[in-house]
């Protein structure tokens, strides 16, 4: 479920800031883009994979609301927080991601393995559902869906639901019980050293 979770995400998040401004040719021009980055350096980034963390670190940053998906993680435990340990949390959580992005995004062998499909439903600036279908080894095919919001005039990925599990919920319930055992700074510590382990489970809820 998590490598299924980190190769879709940096899969589609690749676009620049000027690409479309519809969200669903903004997830698909984004796979192909990001796809034939890794291909035509795989054997570099394989050895040293620094390399590609960074460049994802360029390229999904802009495409994505960091800070927005920090706070909804965090969620009643933020609320007394002041806005530099939250930008703190968020860049620690993001490093942690990205570092999976880089491991999982390596195993995509081709840019149609991702299926984009039409917008369905009721969608808004506040919360678009743009939904995919990833091709997995076994033949099988996995929804994938990204949750965007417009701000400043941008699509903004905030959440991503695989297989109908939120990783925002997820990482919540697991950030959260952190910080009610141990409290926020042993978990921003442990979280900055690389020793909290972030898991995305089936066995999580959603929500």
């Amino acid at each position: 479920m998590l490598k299924l979770l980190v190769c879709s995400l940096a899969l589609s998040l690749s676009a620049p800031v000027f690409s479309s401004d519809d969200p669903v040719a903004l997830i698909r021009e984004s796979t192909t883009e990001l796809y034939y980055l890794v291909d035509e350096n795989r054997s570099e980034y394989e050895r040293e994979p620094a390399l590609l963390q960074q460049k994802l670190k360029e390229i999904l940053g802009p495409r994505m609301d960091h800070l927005y998906s920090a706070r909804l993680v965090l969620g009643r435990h933020g609320r007394p927080l002041e806005r530099e340990q939250i930008e703190a949390f968020s860049d620690a959580l993001t490093e942690v991601l990205l570092r999976r992005y880089a491991s999982g995004l390596l195993e995509f062998r081709s840019p149609d393995q991702v299926e984009v499909l039409p917008l369905a439903g009721e969608n808004t600036d506040r919360m678009t559902r743009v939904r995919t279908r990833i091709e997995l080894d076994s033949g099988n095919r996995a929804p994938v869906d990204y949750i965007l919001r417009r701000r400043d005039g941008q699509w903004l990925v905030f959440d991503v639901i695989v297989e109908g599990i939120s990783y925002v919920s997820t990482l919540r319930n697991q950030i959260n019980e952190e910080i009610r055992r141990d409290g926020f700074d042993s978990m921003m510590e442990r979280l900055q050293r690389g020793e909290l382990e972030i898991e995305v489970d089936a066995s999580d809820s959603a929500g």
